[in-house]
């Protein structure tokens, strides 16, 4: 049972004494298996032996005697560094002093106590303390818990070897940690400068969209009508100045969702390193305790433990940051529903695990594929479908009705692109968006390159995507909230472009997934164009 949940069960309270038991010769009990035993020989402490000595018929410290921690009365030898007998080395508090300071520099397997300058061969289970003979009759642990040194060095050894892996472990999940860290602060950096021109690219086509739609004709009528061309140019510079005022307000905002989140990671990375730099520590500390010297384990014990607990309960987890793709660029030009087109689609691009409705306007999944004509145009690995309707200039708009779909594609492909690969090639003869439906959230994919670049925790009804072929642009829209979702600028394909759909092939359970194409409004040719209007 690792350290932590141990505590959690028995209570600190409880720990060591569950660790020490209490069977006979294990550990002395409280004061009044003192009284039942007798007093302690003073050869069994430790203390000179003369031999006047009589050793009393009290009790036995099994296990204390047998740590063989007694000297002979004639004995001038120099034990852990320290005089036993003949030596004058001053005032006790000298003595004392001597002592603490050799206790600081090393731990040999003898040491004395402080207070009695006698050999501490007992350890205080309540105080965490090592004990000599006298501290242990003293009133201060009369009712306490005490064992001999080696026994609880053992006990201690093992308890710190196990806390010592669990260190250890956690250690390496922390690293980890802080690495991954580390890496979103370079991506999120990289991401900020994509929306940042994702925002610049869409407000510079709707600027183009407005401008270029606009009645130019009307304008030339009024060439010799001074007033009116006036009028028509403040319109555009009027469009032009709200447009720019909402691009700067929306890079306002990404710019400090940026800021926000670097904050929250640089704070996240300097928790981590404290909190690895104390793991490295307490591993060290606790590897020199399990090393040879038995006083060394017991030494500072208590202090080690909670230390050490409480390194183990501190949680390890990443930043909360902000998703940037939630600076939504809000509002969607008019002029879209002027150039929507009324796309089909190509029955002999169809995957077979695909069945299309007899108008060719929408599709959706079957379990078993048909039996379809063999077609070099065909897609087999993938459940795609191209548009019949092929694009080599100006600018096109069309919607899909996505609400029944939990996993899709759609974008533009290239007319010569290949059908047999499942998934876009690095050549770029695609351009995709890519949805999942996870329970309530949606999680958009773009491609190229394949990244993540949206979430979203709504259903989603209908998908717009705008062509402009001149300039290589290429936005997808979620009609219903009237966002844009995310948009690709400056490609460059080779040849004619085709609308391109695709579903997930079902894995050997029912999927009823289905993507239908919208047809345009029949008054999408008589819309009409105005500053305030064009951002409804």
């Amino acid at each position: 049972m690792k350290f932590s949940s141990y505590l959690n069960t028995c209570g600190k309270d409880r720990l060591l004494n569950n660790w020490f038991g209490t069977s006979e010769g294990s550990h002395l009990g409280k004061k009044e298996e003192k009284d039942k035993v007798g007093s302690l020989p003073s050869s069994t402490l430790g203390l000179p032996v003369t031999p006047g000595d009589q050793h009393s018929p009290g009790r036995r410290l099994d296990s204390v005697e047998s740590h063989n921690l007694t000297m002979p009365a004639d004995s001038c030898s120099v034990q852990g560094g320290i005089p036993r007998q003949k030596v004058h080395l001053g005032t006790p508090a000298r003595m004392s002093r001597r002592l603490s300071s050799q206790l600081q520099r090393k731990f040999p397997e003898d040491l004395y106590c402080e207070k009695h300058l006698e050999l501490v061969q007992l350890f205080c289970v309540d105080d965490q303390i090592l004990l000599c003979g006298q501290c242990f009759h003293s009133q201060e642990h009369e009712n306490h818990s005490v064992c001999g040194v080696q026994e609880a060095a053992g006990v201690y050894r093992k308890l710190f070897q196990e806390i010592l892996n669990t260190l250890k472990e956690k250690l390496e999940v922390a690293k980890s940690i802080l690495a991954d860290e580390q890496e979103r602060m370079v991506m999120i950096q990289g991401e900020e400068q994509d929306f940042k021109e994702m925002i610049e690219s869409e407000y510079r086509i709707r600027f183009r969209l407005m401008v270029e739609e606009m009645n130019f004709q009307s304008l030339q009528d009024c060439v010799f009508n001074p007033k009116l061309r006036e009028d028509h140019l403040n319109q555009v510079l009027a469009f032009a100045t709200e447009l720019k005022g909402q691009s700067q307000e929306t890079l306002q905002r990404l710019n400090d969702l940026g800021k926000e989140n670097m904050n929250k990671l640089k704070e996240s990375e300097g928790r981590l390193s404290g909190h690895i730099c104390s793991l490295q520590k307490m591993t060290v500390e606790l590897e020199k305790k399990c090393g040879k010297y038995t006083l060394m384990v017991l030494q500072n014990a208590g202090s080690s433990l909670i230390r050490s607990e409480s390194l183990l309960l501190q949680c390890l987890e990443q930043a909360q940051i902000t998703d940037l793709s939630l600076c939504q660029v809000t509002g969607m030009s008019r002029m879209l529903k002027v150039l929507q087109r009324a796309v089909t689609l190509d029955p002999k691009t169809a995957n077979p695990f695909l069945v299309l409705s007899e108008d060719l306007r929408s599709m959706h999944l079957r379990n078993v594929q048909q039996d379809v004509p063999r077609s070099p145009e065909r897609f087999v690995f993938s459940a795609t479908v191209l548009g019949v309707e092929s694009f080599t200039s100006g600018r096109h708009y069309w919607e899909v009705d996505v609400e029944k779909a939990t996993k899709w594609q759609l974008g533009v492909s290239e007319d010569s692109a290949s059908r047999h690969g499942d998934l876009p090639t690095a050549s770029g003869n695609k351009a995709l968006l890519m949805g999942s439906l996870m329970g309530t959230n949606y999680t958009f994919w773009a491609f190229p390159p394949l990244k993540r670049v949206s979430l979203r925790g709504e259903q989603m009804h209908k998908v717009g995507v705008f062509l402009d072929c001149e300039s290589g642009h290429i936005s997808f829209y979620d009609v219903a909230n009237r966002s844009l979702i995310y948009n690709f600028s400056s490609l460059t394909f080779q040849g004619a472009l085709r609308p391109i759909f695709s579903l997930c092939i079902p894995s050997g359970v029912t999927n009823s997934d289905s993507l239908s194409i919208c047809l345009p409004p029949v008054s999408s040719c008589d819309v009409t164009v105005s500053p305030q209007s064009s951002l409804a």
